[in-house]
């Protein structure tokens, strides 16, 4: 169905801006733990992507549904 693809695509598409608005963020300097910070701080920028991706993707199908 073509409504589906759109939305997969959208949800692609805010994970990838996200990910790109947050990569300007040191998590690694925020973390207190010295040792193994950057790979807890890629995976915390991953997660808060996919997190922020998925509520503005939510967000604008709201918007586009219920008005």
């Amino acid at each position: 169905n073509v409504e589906e693809i759109g939305r997969i695509l959208l949800y692609f598409i805010t994970f990838g801006l996200s990910f790109y608005c947050l990569s300007g963020i040191d998590f690694a300097k925020v973390m207190l733990p010295k040792n193994d910070r950057p790979a807890k701080a890629q995976f915390l920028l991953i997660l808060l992507s996919m997190a922020l991706g998925y509520l503005v993707a939510q967000f604008i199908l709201a918007i586009m549904y219920h008005l």
